[in-house]
């Protein structure tokens, strides 16, 4: 069995270079990879595209890459937590796509499946069907988007063995799976990692097919995106 285990985050984005393509896993700050993050942020990679639901806050996530203006152009779903996005967006110094959250997630598992494009229905008749192939299927319009291709694709998952298998956790779920195997390579930061063959196999969410490299990260902050309490009775 294959050994995918590296020893650090730095030996695990050996490659990542300026210019490039990023998926990064996570849902707000939940399941984010965090410690690959702080590294590119560390190596001062810039210009690059980032493909991820949303782009963290200011302070914390991907929010981190813009505070330095390491992000080109930002493909998102959802970007309104980050006061400094909005800031570059509106003055021009940040390009971005937004596009619905299905598509978002359909043209990650079309890059995994090794499907070029799909025709889905979101979108049909708005800003977003714009430059874009439609079609009709039984008496319903459908607009044509392409699947993604990136050079890397950077999830979180809580534990993982040596082999790339991966388990998650509740929600942190999210955008990892389908983004593993969606890239020419994938880097999988866990919680915890054990020897192969440790794992139950049931348990087992993505395979470690998919997976090209998986380390240990350290340190996890696990920031509450928005804290909403009540007062006691």
């Amino acid at each position: 069995m294959i050994n995918k285990k590296v020893v650090s985050v730095q030996e695990a984005l050996q490659g990542i270079e300026n210019g490039m393509t990023l998926l990064l896993g996570g849902f707000g700050l939940c399941g984010i990879p965090e410690n690959a993050i702080a590294e590119l942020v560390r190596k001062e990679t810039n210009n690059l595209t980032c493909v991820s639901n949303n782009a963290g806050v200011d302070n914390f996530g991907l929010g981190l890459l813009l505070q330095k203006k390491q992000i080109k152009k930002m493909i998102s779903s959802y970007v309104g937590e980050n006061a400094e996005f909005e800031r570059q967006m509106l003055s021009g110094e940040l390009e971005v796509d937004l596009i619905p959250q299905g598509t978002l997630a359909e043209r990650c598992r079309a890059a995994q499946a090794g499907i070029p494009a799909f025709f889905t229905p979101a979108g049909y008749g708005t800003e977003v069907a714009q430059g874009k192939e439609s079609r009709e299927f039984n008496g319903k319009m459908y607009l044509l988007e392409y699947a993604f291709q990136a050079d890397f694709s950077i999830i979180k998952a809580w534990k993982g063995d040596t082999a790339g298998n991966l388990i998650f956790k509740g929600t942190a779920r999210n955008f990892n799976p389908c983004m593993a195997g969606a890239a020419k390579i994938t880097i999988a930061e866990v919680e915890e990692l054990v020897e192969a063959g440790t794992l139950d196999p049931n348990q087992i969410h993505i395979p470690g097919i998919f997976v090209q490299r998986i380390f240990q990260g350290e340190k996890y902050e696990k920031r509450i995106e928005q804290r909403t309490t009540r007062k006691r009775d």
